[in-house]
């Protein structure tokens, strides 16, 4: 199935663009952790083995720890990432796009319980295949989606002298505002002009470099910077 996006606001109004995976990279980066997990299982089994009845007892303890607390660690420890969807390029997030933490973490690994039934994690993919964000039963009670990880680049505002606008400014408008300040470093100083001159009603008409700080100042307001 083809991916999707999603889109959210953060408290600074800066819209984040959720590249959501599908069924396919999220099965691939699943069998990587199937594997690493079974890898590191018979290697150490074949040791403990030696220690008898002791080390059929530790081989128990290895399994569950492997199975239920290798992602919920990865997960909350590595940024989001297993190492097999570090390597397909996932990241678990909340739907709100902030990091995952240990309540949602071990509320979607839990429930893969759920998500394997009848087999082969049949409900899990059936309910990915129905939901419009590929959230398997786990995802959709954590409230957690998987993405891919995006290169975002500098995202930086430039400091600015904070200048509060003069009129209240819609949430359009803020959004593009910060999208400039965004954008303003990564272009020349004369296509950063004639951006802000599509606005003049928000640089009090000024023209040129004056139109370009006058903006850089709102949105420097915007995400809450004060001289």
């Amino acid at each position: 199935m083809l991916d999707t996006v999603r889109e959210v606001s953060t408290p600074e109004l800066v819209a984040l663009h959720l590249r959501l995976a599908g069924p396919i990279p999220r099965s691939l980066a699943w069998l990587l952790d199937a594997l690493i997990r079974l890898g590191v299982m018979l290697a150490l089994s074949g040791i403990l083995r030696a220690l008898g009845s002791f080390g059929w007892g530790l081989i128990t303890i290895l399994f569950f720890v492997l199975e239920w607390f290798y992602p919920v660690l990865f997960e909350v420890l590595g940024k989001g990432a297993t190492p097999g969807k570090r390597a397909l390029g996932l990241v678990v997030c909340h739907d709100d796009g902030t990091p995952i933490g240990w309540g949602a973490s071990f509320t979607r690994n839990l429930l893969r319980a759920a998500d394997f039934l009848p087999m082969a994690y049949g409900f899990g993919l059936i309910c990915m295949f129905l939901s419009p964000e590929f959230r398997r039963i786990g995802d959709i009670v954590a409230g957690t989606v998987v993405v891919h990880r995006e290169s975002t680049g500098d995202r930086t505002i430039p400091e600015a002298t904070p200048l509060a606008p003069n009129a209240r400014l819609s949430r359009e408008t803020q959004r593009a505002v910060l999208a400039f300040a965004e954008r303003a470093p990564r272009v020349t100083p004369a296509r950063a002009e004639e951006l802000a001159a599509l606005v003049p009603h928000l640089t009090n008409e000024s023209q040129g470099t004056e139109s370009v700080r006058q903006l850089l100042g709102l949105a420097n307001y915007l995400i809450g910077r004060r001289v």
